[in-house]
């Protein structure tokens, strides 16, 4: 605990490739929680000892793939309630967990534990530059209330750019 400030973690953790789960680096960070201001995100500062599996080609693929789409992507329930993902929408799925990270991290408090469980529904959005637009509503699992949060993100994606979220917000439930 810093007097004012609010209480400081130090971690030591695994990280491990989501795709290779053989390759893993390890990492040490420290996790900053303001007191009494929910509206402000942790403060993280990282290092990281190594480097995961490079994903460009992979990347370049999906990407290829997406801009040579003659209509705009649409899908639904990803995975499906069976838990499977199509080879195809895996690309979808990943990025949405990326993204969702950064969602979780901007809404998260000492007291919440955010899991990403689902994308409802997603929608590629038209546009003349060189990036990847999506429209995800995802679902979020909030792990100490048990509560499925419906939330709304757009994403912003290039293979060299990387992902960026450009609008989020969390949805009343029936969303």
């Amino acid at each position: 605990d810093i007097d004012g400030v609010g209480p400081k973690y130090h971690l030591e953790l695994v990280l491990e490739d989501i795709v290779d789960e053989d390759s893993t680096v390890n990492c040490t960070a420290e996790v900053l929680y303001h007191l009494g201001n929910k509206n402000i995100a942790p403060d993280v500062q990282f290092t990281i000892e190594g480097e995961l599996k490079n994903a460009d080609e992979a990347d370049n693929i999906f990407y290829s793939r997406i801009k040579s789409l003659e209509n705009e992507l649409v899908a639904e329930n990803i995975p499906d309630s069976h838990g499977h993902v199509s080879p195809e929408m895996e690309p979808i799925r990943l990025l949405a967990w990326v993204a969702s990270g950064y969602v979780m991290w901007q809404n998260s408090t000492e007291n919440t534990k955010f899991q990403f469980a689902q994308i409802k529904h997603v929608k590629q959005v038209k546009r003349s530059d060189e990036y990847l637009e999506f429209d995800y509503m995802i679902l979020l699992h909030e792990m100490v209330s048990q509560e499925i949060i419906p939330w709304q993100m757009t994403v912003l994606w290039h293979p060299q750019h990387g992902v960026q979220v450009t609008q989020d917000s969390r949805q009343p439930k029936h969303a």
